[in-house]
């Protein structure tokens, strides 16, 4: 029988993105074989992290306050003068926005939604009222912006669809092109596994 201090903490890993049970317990186990000091530097990152890390007025993306000081609490790209701010893409995760970001053929502004549609979830914790204020006033953010183009970037799959959708709709109203990424990305693959010519072809084949 698993005891409880070991139960609990492998329940709080499974609760990690694509983490099961069986992972879980086996982190609990790598840590107990872990010396005192290689805990406490565990322990010390993680708080760290809480410490430094802080999420952008505008885009949501996590970022080193230490690296990027400012009173309106951006990100380095939403800071970035040389951004252009009439391209805005809306990504489904921060993985998605740093994948796109890596290939260094995007040069707008980014917006990340926090996850996509699930038929199958009554809750669906997304950020589309905080997407509308943020297209429609940018400035309170922030971002001295003026959106000609949406892009939306989601993994082309069944959810990615839905909410591809569902935003071209809610986001009708406010009569500024909404465009998806192109052909490239194959039908149920990820953003976050695509390399960086595939990307090139669906960002510039967007419609």
């Amino acid at each position: 029988m698993i005891s409880q201090p070991i139960e609990k903490l492998s329940e709080i890993f499974s609760k990690f993105p694509g983490i099961g049970k069986r992972t879980a317990n086996r982190f609990v186990f790598y840590l107990l074989k872990l010396s005192n000091k290689e805990v406490n530097e565990l322990l010390k990152a993680i708080i760290d992290v809480r410490k430094q890390i802080k999420t952008c007025n505008f885009c949501f993306l996590p970022f080193d306050t230490s690296l990027s000081k400012n009173e309106k609490q951006l990100c380095p790209i939403c800071q970035n003068p040389a951004r252009d701010k009439k391209l805005l893409c809306i990504v489904e995760k921060e993985i998605d926005l740093l994948t796109i970001e890596k290939t260094k053929l995007y040069k707008g502004l980014y917006f990340i939604l926090g996850g996509t549609f699930n038929p199958k979830k009554e809750k669906q914790d997304l950020r589309i009222k905080e997407l509308k204020e943020r297209i429609k006033n940018p400035k309170k953010f922030g971002i001295e912006a003026n959106f000609q183009e949406i892009i939306l970037a989601f993994n082309p799959t069944t959810e990615g669809e839905i909410t591809s959708l569902y935003l071209e709709r809610e986001l009708k109203p406010l009569n500024i092109k909404i465009s998806r990424l192109g052909r490239g990305l194959p039908i149920g693959g990820e953003i976050e596994y695509a390399d960086e010519e595939t990307l090139k072809n669906a960002l510039e084949g967007r419609k």
